[in-house]
């Protein structure tokens, strides 16, 4: 399928995954619609995605946690904008790494309202209009997180535990219509997602990737382009990748 012209909405399209994400949808051509707190980054972003073939950028500050805004952004949009074909789920973060007995009732709150609330907003307000012109593509971030859980990581991998869920059930409820759902579920990504986990302590996050050749956003983003490209009557349900040091969240062997 050519996702030339396609509008593709991808959330945390700031930085990471999702940047690599809107870097890759561009070289396809298509249209992106990003949406992301830190607009300085999102408009590094947007310009790059124009210079990489994007046909057009439309950037929007948003917070995905409140659900008004996300509903208000949705609905506020140009007409020429307003077909979404493509809904990317990426907006997501991990806070801390506590027993769960000793956790901060703040980061557990920053997760859930994101990681699993967010979603749940997002595509509350996106597919509806899917469904209404027969045509869309949901693409949900998970993790191998979600499929088991580790140490100190309980309430992360609890909402990437409620992604999958919400991925499968999201799929049984539009059977019938011509949308698509996913979920591309990677392990160890090198992103800031360790820093912002350690709330910017850069020794401990490099100690994550020490002695492990990680996956990078640009492997995640062609993954993801790859499964919005199959035929119309194709859909991937879920595609969990790691890197080849990496059998599942807690399994890693890593280089002296």
């Amino acid at each position: 399928m050519s996702l030339k012209g396609k509008i593709v909405f991808i959330t945390g399209a700031s930085a990471g995954i999702g940047a690599a994400t809107a870097l890759a949808f561009a070289a396809e051509g298509a249209k992106l619609l990003l949406a992301a707190r830190r607009v300085g980054k999102l408009s590094e972003v947007a310009s790059a995605a124009l210079e990489r073939g994007a046909g057009a950028v439309h950037s929007i500050n948003l917070d995905v946690r409140d659900h008004r805004e996300v509903q208000n952004a949705v609905d506020s949009l140009p007409n020429q904008w307003a077909e979404i074909d493509v809904l990317v789920n990426n907006a997501g973060l991990s806070r801390g790494l506590d027993k769960l007995y000793v956790g901060k009732i703040e980061d557990w709150d920053e997760m859930i309202d994101t990681n699993i609330k967010g979603l749940l907003y997002v595509s509350r307000a996106v597919v509806p209009g899917m469904v209404v012109r027969g045509r869309g593509h949901v693409i949900n971030l998970g993790s191998t997180a979600g499929e088991l859980s580790y140490p100190n990581g309980a309430v992360y991998c609890g909402t990437k535990a409620a992604e999958r869920a919400i991925n499968d059930g999201l799929r049984q409820d539009v059977l019938g219509t011509p949308v698509r759902v996913t979920s591309v579920d990677p392990g160890m990504v090198e992103t800031d997602f360790s820093l912002v986990r350690f709330h910017g302590d850069h020794e401990r996050a490099a100690k994550v990737y020490k002695g492990i050749k990680p996956l990078t956003p640009e492997d995640v983003a062609d993954v993801i382009v790859w499964a919005a490209s199959r035929p119309a009557h194709v859909n991937i349900a879920r595609v969990l990748l790691t890197p080849v040091q990496q059998a599942n969240s807690l399994l890693f062997h890593r280089e002296s």
